[in-house]
């Protein structure tokens, strides 16, 4: 069950290693999550250039290869694109989990398949209306959808944000909401399903000793982070913003020292 939000500032991970060390320790096995994008791989203006740290993915292959581990990443990126871009994992969330793929099937939230022609619609019409701002980008991901403006001139992001909020009130009416991430803004069905309802079905497969890891940097990230707090370990990538994880690392090169840590060293503490 998802705890409530006490976002506070995450401490350094170096300061938490021996909650770390006695978390995995007292477990029987791990469950690591991983959000792709700012923590796999590295930020970049256009997301289709988007790839994992060489570390990164040689970090995920061995612990997907460990005894006593699962790995998952669970990601906003559509379940086709995501799975494309990284290996290894036996599990897959796509569209803040609204996709799951484990044990060779793949399940879709009924509520998001229902509007996924809602969704279709108007991200067309939001793409002829953001036509004319330079580098604005509208992606359709079937059961969400995302305007990015990473590369938008300063100046015209008013403008994103205002045509964006007033298209998704007009086409979306009471079906869609919008919410917020780093330089984007996410479309997707209203209903109260997110990263940390994909982890908590996850976790649900595993056995009840089994330590829960979640690693991520963006606003999407924090009811995951709410999920796995405080019995497992919430990891946030970026700044010591307030926020539900109790660590934080700096960037994806540090998430994979931390991976690399866990497949190597972190597993032998296992019971």
């Amino acid at each position: 069950m998802e705890a409530p939000d006490t976002a506070s500032p995450p401490q350094p991970l170096e300061e938490q290693w021996p909650r770390v060390r006695a978390t995995i320790a007292d477990a029987t096995g791990i469950l690591v999550c991983l959000d792709f994008d700012g923590t796999l791989a590295p930020i970049v203006e256009d997301p289709d250039d988007a790839t994992p740290t060489e570390r990164n993915q040689e970090a995920v292959t061995t612990l997907a290869d460990t005894p006593g581990v699962t790995t998952a990443v669970v990601s906003g990126r559509a379940l086709s694109d995501v799975r494309e871009r990284i290996d290894g994992p036996s599990i897959y969330a796509g569209n803040h989990g609204l996709e799951l793929a484990r044990g060779g099937d793949v399940t879709v939230h009924p509520v998001a398949r229902e509007h996924a022609a809602r969704i279709e619609r108007l991200c067309a019409v939001l793409e002829v209306a953001l036509a004319s701002v330079p580098n604005c980008r509208v992606e359709n991901k079937r059961l969400t959808g995302t305007v990015h403006f990473r590369a938008v001139p300063s100046a015209a992001v008013p403008t994103v944000r205002r045509l964006t909020h007033d298209i998704v009130d007009s086409v979306g009416g009471d079906a869609l909401e919008l919410s917020p991430g780093k330089q984007i803004l996410e479309i997707g069905p209203d209903l109260a399903w997110g990263k940390g309802d994909a982890v908590e079905v996850v976790a649900a497969d595993e056995p009840s000793e089994t330590a829960v890891i979640y690693v991520g940097d963006d606003v999407t990230d924090e009811s995951a982070f709410r999920t796995v707090e405080p019995d497992g370990l919430g990891i946030r990538v970026g700044s010591d913003e307030p926020s539900n994880a109790s660590a934080r690392v700096a960037s994806p090169a540090a998430v994979a020292d931390f991976l690399s840590w866990l497949g190597s060293t972190g597993v032998d503490l296992l019971e």
